[in-house]
């Protein structure tokens, strides 16, 4: 996605229109033929780039075009170059034609990134072509930049599924092309701000260096006076140096052609003309003018090179246009060395800069802080996507979680799992889908909404095929073959199963190597309910009312051990069982009680001012402390310009009308129900705004879930829905968020931590993304708030925390997209979590991190009509399964679980705490794990160590070496031992990865 600052010789993004060449492209059995004289076949990598110049002034072209994995088109139509009355771009012609022009001139380099759109273009190819292409990558011609399967977004993608989603592309890569096609080179060079998080994994991939484009317009101008244009930065305050250091790299003018020099078809810039004797001859002037700016670009960087981007989205579908005049701009600005110019130009990657760079052997600048919130004028801060498309952002998070569960359950059956009883059954079309929405302008919420809606269905599709395997896996593991169903729509209390059946079952899996207690809640339409346990053990459960609505909920409380599921049995019941409950009943507040309500359990007291409905302040019993909270809904109205700005809010940029929001009411309409498991206030704030605070037994945290939408726009003002928790915490304008879910950063108000802010805008300009969590706090205590999805938030005023929950907007904030953010559809009405914390700083982060992780890996329902008949006579049914012989310590995330081919398996173990974050439990010290004999239904034959995205062994992985100033000495890193897989140490904060030869323990 290109902004409107585009180079003045190409058209607006969403406003250009197709052109033809006058020249067609040259068949490629035609330049097949000229292979022949290419230089022989070398091994890629540094040893292919091209000579550079001692003593000048090296300008290194790279040429490139940048594939959006859907924005104003959909994936499929942006490939085969359907619907160019949208925008005219087609994938597959891009491809074909770089392919030729590259044979055309062994000089020619090009770069590609999105392996989303390479995959499919690769598997149409015949062997020829694709050999060819291979001679192309071992040669250094076609450099894979990045690799990832999409250029993902860094302020709304968790960890976890960014991992993946680079993990698919850059196996298929290795798979595909060897070591000669391992990118060397991160390359984001259009999401909209870069977090810390993100440097650290791709230090802890193996990447040499990290090249951006979009830095907000203020720290750019500061970079450029201070020449730090390029620096490392530190992406981890745990890990130690340079395990998480990542050599980063500006890019002169984001990703774009110099201005006045676009050769594309969508471009209206004059092309390079060296006849003296036409009208149109420009050369000299051209040739200057290039030479001018590379000098003048020289002076914003530290070294004898300097770097242009030669494309920009979705050039070089006619790649002749550009490569001819490039051939000619090279060839004349060189020419001028004989008159004593410096300036010597070449076609080059960004590896290849990235080396001579390193040969410099410069010592350079640490950056220890993130690139959030990122603006390109005054009051155009890109904060709004942090929200936007809040139930696609939801979708996306949910599908993680079922994403998990269908590859530990095939990495835990095997081919049983892929063909069962259910049909055939798939994991890839869910790990595809699941890629493809870490794009950024995917989940970030700011595609058009045909593309949005494609999104979802590329979700749909993958959880259908993963139905199918989970079914497979459940019927091998339980012994069993049920009828299965999948209620995709329990957040809207619907699943026609079981408010239709008289008797059902409920199999609850964990994903979690721990085991955990979740209470599950299922719509039904009879008044009781008799459940039973695996044992066949009756178990307390309660039908409650939804209040405003006709419907009514099950609720029991499940047990469910680690990497396993728990089958629970549930039948209507003639009269309630006599089960021991709590003696609370259901209540309605009375005018002659007190002026406060309360909701508690054993750990917690939420009190609510009866007067006014509202949520006034916590107690957390456990450690006798109390916090005036004061919770309410908030809208900004969305700015539509005015005298500072024409700038309006849209689906990327976030600009209220006035600092100060709108309350949706000063007053909640409520009702009280208090039930044995569960204590609830239902709050009614809007015809469009409701909440539920609820509280169950053994809980440290207190939910509440939300409802907003449709936001009214009957006023004529766009809306952007907020929720505010108000405390007399003194936060000296500090605030803290996570990155990507994973370490935390402080934000200070109105700051930023390496250049001196002009604040511009108060209230946007403070915004950050919020992934899985947000504190505030003081010496004695820290509020937590955990979300369900990624959402903006902020600390306007001290001891003050606001979540941007919603946003729907009636005009577009022209960033190209070209419509306003109305969500005419599903996404109207949007149901959500938030769960709040209190606990004294020293103990909150093994809090919200448990939490944390519990919430994004929360246990999976699948249901069935009845018990099924025997799936195989071999094995007994059972209704309790656990992939684990034993649970790992709390500090331990086991973050992956998939299947390779059939006895190999790709294993991530995560320690998830920081550094000095826990000292009461001890979870912050270094863990030590057996995996031998720990899995159930395979043993661990042998290991080995790899990179992050599993795609290069550990041991034999090197990156460049980068000198930094802010160090006096490196720290030392692990050495590379024999892998003992009875001893495999974790440090805090630290991923290690690992390829598992097994042996099946089959019945």
């Amino acid at each position: 996605m290109d902004s409107h600052a585009r180079p003045s010789g190409s058209h607006h993004r969403g406003a250009w229109s197709p052109r033809t060449s006058s020249r067609a492209l040259p068949p490629l059995c035609f330049l097949l033929s000229l292979w022949l004289v290419t230089p022989g076949a070398r091994a890629a990598g540094y040893q292919t780039c091209p000579p550079v110049k001692p003593g000048m002034l090296n300008v290194h072209l790279l040429a490139h075009t940048h594939d959006d994995v859907g924005w104003l088109k959909t994936v499929d139509q942006y490939f085969y170059g359907i619907r160019n009355d949208i925008q005219h771009a087609g994938v597959q012609y891009i491809l074909d034609s770089v392919v030729s022009e590259l044979l055309a001139n062994p000089a020619r380099r090009f770069v590609y990134v999105e392996m989303a759109f390479f995959t499919r273009w690769w598997r149409q190819q015949t062997n020829a072509t694709q050999q060819v292409v291979r001679d192309l990558v071992r040669q250094g011609r076609l450099e894979f930049a990045n690799g990832g399967w999409v250029m993902n977004d860094e302020a709304t993608a968790h960890y976890g599924a960014i991992i993946d989603q680079m993990t698919l592309g850059l196996n298929f890569l290795e798979e595909t092309f060897g070591e000669d096609g391992r990118p060397l080179v991160a390359w984001h060079i259009d999401p909209f701000g870069h977090s810390r998080e993100q440097a650290s994994l791709f230090a802890q991939m193996g990447f040499d260096g990290f090249f951006l484009g979009r830095i907000d317009y203020q720290d750019k101008a500061t970079r450029e006076k201070k020449r730090e244009m390029e620096q490392i930065w530190r992406g981890s305050s745990s890990l130690d140096p340079p395990v998480a250091d990542l050599f980063t790299s500006v890019l002169p003018n984001m990703y774009n052609p110099p201005e006045g020099m676009c050769w594309d078809t969508v471009c209206i810039d004059s092309p390079l003309v060296e006849d003296p004797q036409s009208p149109e001859f420009n050369a000299p002037d051209l040739v200057n003018y290039f030479v001018n700016l590379a000098i003048l670009q020289s002076h914003y960087y530290r070294t004898n090179h300097t770097v242009m981007t030669m494309g920009s989205d979705f050039q070089y579908e006619n790649a002749n246009l550009w490569f001819k005049n490039l051939d000619k701009l090279i060839r004349l600005v060189n020419a001028k060395q004989a008159n004593g110019s410096h300036v010597n130009a070449l076609y080059s990657t960004p590896a290849c800069y990235l080396q001579e760079l390193n040969k410099a052997n410069l010592s350079w600048s640490v950056k220890t802080d993130d690139f959030f919130p990122y603006a390109d004028g005054a009051h155009q801060f890109w904060t709004g996507y942090f929200t936007s498309r809040p139930a696609l952002k939801r979708y996306e998070r949910f599908s993680y979680n079922f994403q998990q569960m269908c590859n530990q359950l095939e990495a835990l059956v095997g081919e049983p799992a892929n063909s069962g009883p259910y049909g055939t059954g798939r994991s890839d079309t869910l790990n595809e889908a699941m890629a493809v929405l870490q794009h950024h302008d995917a989940v970030s919420g700011t595609s058009k909404q045909h593309v949005a809606d494609d999104y979802a269905r590329q979700l749909s599709a993958g959880w259908k095929d993963c139905e199918v395997l989970i079914g497979n896996a459940l019927a091998q593991l339980g012994g069993s073959k049920k009828n299965f169903s999948f209620c995709r729509y329990l957040n809207m209390s619907q699943c026609p199963l079981t408010m239709r059946e008289k008797q059902f079952q409920v199999t609850v899996y964990n994903p979690l190597a721990r085991s955990v207690t979740q209470m599950v809640r299922l719509p039904v339409s009879s008044a009781a309910y008799l459940v039973k346990d695996p044992n066949n053990k009756a178990v307390p459960s309660e039908v409650v009312p939804i209040p405003y609505l006709d419907q009514q909920e099950l609720l029991f409380s499940a047990s469910v051990p680690a990497l396993g599921f728990s089958v629970y049995t549930v039948q209507v019941a003639k009269m309630h069982p006599r089960i021991p409950t709590s003696r609370l009943t259901s209540q309605e507040p009375q005018s002659s009680e007190p002026s406060s309500i309360t909701i508690e359990n054993e750990y917690i007291r939420a009190r609510f001012d009866r007067r006014t409905g509202l949520l006034v302040a916590v107690q957390n019993l456990e450690k006798n402390m109390e916090l005036p909270v004061y919770q309410a809904f908030y809208w900004y109205n969305a700015s539509v310009g005015d005298r500072s700005s024409e700038q309006a809010s849209g689906a990327y940029i976030f600009r209220p009308e006035q600092s100060k929001p709108y309350a949706v009411s000063h007053w909640a309409q409520i009702r009280l129900l208090k039930k044995g498991l569960v204590q609830e206030v239902y709050q009614n704030f809007s015809a469009w705004c409701s909440q539920v605070v609820r509280l169950y037994p053994g809980e440290r945290h207190l939910e509440l879930e939300w409802t907003v939408g449709p936001i009214p726009l009957g006023d004529g003002w766009g809306k952007e829905i907020i929720t505010r928790f108000d405390t007399p915490l003194k936060t000296e304008g500090k605030f803290y968020t996570d990155s990507n879910g994973r370490e935390i950063l402080m934000r200070r108000r109105d700051y930023r931590d390496t250049w001196k802010l002009n604040q511009t805008e108060p209230v946007a300009g403070n915004y950050y993304p919020v992934n899985t969590r947000v504190f505030i706090k003081d010496e004695n205590m820290q509020l937590t708030i955990l979300t369900d999805r990624s959402q903006g938030a902020s600390s306007l005023i001290d001891g003050s925390v606001e979540l941007m929950v919603h946003r729907r907007l009636l005009k577009d904030d022209q960033r190209g997209v070209g419509e306003p953010l109305l969500e005419d559809n599903e996404g109207q009405l949007v149901r959500g979590r938030h769960l709040l914390l209190l606990e004294p700083p020293k103990t909150a982060a093994a809090a919200h991190r448990l939490l944390a992780e519990k919430e994004v890996l929360a246990p999976q329902l699948i249901l069935s009509a009845g018990p099924g008949a025997t799936y195989s006579s071999s094995k007994a049914k059972s209704l309790q399964f656990s992939g684990l012989r034993r649970e790992l310590p709390p500090s331990v995330h086991l973050l992956t679980l998939a299947r390779g081919n059939p006895n190999t398996l790709l294993l991530r173990l995560e320690h998830q705490f920081a550094v000095g974050e826990d000292s009461g439990r001890n979870l912050s010290s270094p863990v030590t794990l057996d995996l031998t004999d720990l899995f159930t239904t395979f043993s661990i034959t042998k290991l080995q160590e790899t990179t992050l995205a599993a795609n290069q062994l550990l041991a034999k992985a090197s990156r460049l070496q980068w000198a930094a100033k802010a160090d006096s000495y490196t720290l030392p890193r692990r050495a590379h031992t024999p892998l003992d897989p009875a001893a495999i140490e974790l440090r805090p904060m630290e991923i290690r990865t690992f390829l598992a030869s097994i042996q099946w323990k089959r019945d």
